[in-house]
């Protein structure tokens, strides 16, 4: 494996994906014109920012485990980018993906499509797993993975509602 990442790699690279789901899902919120589906983008807004705190506390926790202070991990020399890796996600594509969202979407258009971006982001980060050889480190993945998990049922649920 020419390429290898850790388990911290991934988080720096999950905190900023959920950065863009946060964007994504507040402008969502603002374009929706049903108060339970903007209601849903709102929550989903709040559960992607508390993602970013859940993954800084498992990156903080995974570096005091592993590394003491101002000593590098001896086997890595340099890492990936996790702004370039982050890059490459459905949620990071864009500055703001939340852009792409021009008000003019039905609410079934818009839960579609964040359906799409959620699962899009499960296989990221399934791929990203494959670049992580730790077991440990490969569980952090794993997490990650259900959490957003989680989201595409959520949403799915709400789809079918206003089907």
């Amino acid at each position: 494996m020419d390429v290898e990442l850790s388990g911290y790699e991934v988080l720096e690279v999950a905190e900023r994906i959920e950065r863009n789901g946060v964007k994504f899902y507040r402008r969502a919120a603002g374009l929706c014109g049903d108060d339970r589906i903007s209601t849903l983008f709102v929550q989903l807004a709040q559960w992607e920012a508390r993602h970013i705190e859940l993954f800084k506390e498992m990156r903080e926790r995974l570096a005091a485990e592993r590394w003491q202070p101002g000593r590098l991990d001896p086997d890595r020399i340099d890492g990936p980018n996790a702004q370039a890796l982050a890059g490459l996600a459905v949620f990071a594509i864009q500055p703001d993906p939340g852009r792409e969202l021009t008000g003019a979407e039905s609410r079934t258009d818009v839960l579609r499509m964040a359906i799409e971006k959620e699962k899009d982001s499960i296989v990221y980060y399934t791929g990203l797993k494959d670049f992580v050889p730790h077991q440990t480190d490969r569980q952090i993945v794993e997490e990650v993975i259900q959490e957003e998990m989680k989201h595409v049922r959520i949403l799915v649920q709400s789809l079918e509602q206003t089907v």
